[in-house]
């Protein structure tokens, strides 16, 4: 049909999953820095990372998933950012 134009929209933000690999020893301090950073309860918290491995956040900004992993890492997680399909 004449005068239809297509646009093609390009995103330059990747989107990123944080993905808890492992608890470590201090599942518990895990599970509050889950907590902080979901806001789900403590329980649903220490549920989550006691049935890692388990994606914890969804559809991230990269440096937003690279700030939540270095805080479950520090807390002694084993956790990566994944770059969503």
């Amino acid at each position: 049909m004449a005068g239809e134009t297509y646009a093609t929209l390009v995103c330059d933000e990747v989107s990123m999953d944080v993905v808890l690999v492992a608890p470590g020893r201090s599942a518990l301090g895990v599970a509050h820095v889950a907590r902080r950073l979901t806001g789900l309860s403590l329980w649903h918290s220490k549920t989550l990372v006691d049935r890692a491995s388990v994606v914890v956040l969804t559809r991230l900004p990269e440096d937003a998933a690279g700030q939540a992993v270095a805080a479950l890492r520090e807390a002694g997680a084993q956790a990566e950012a994944r770059q969503r399909p």
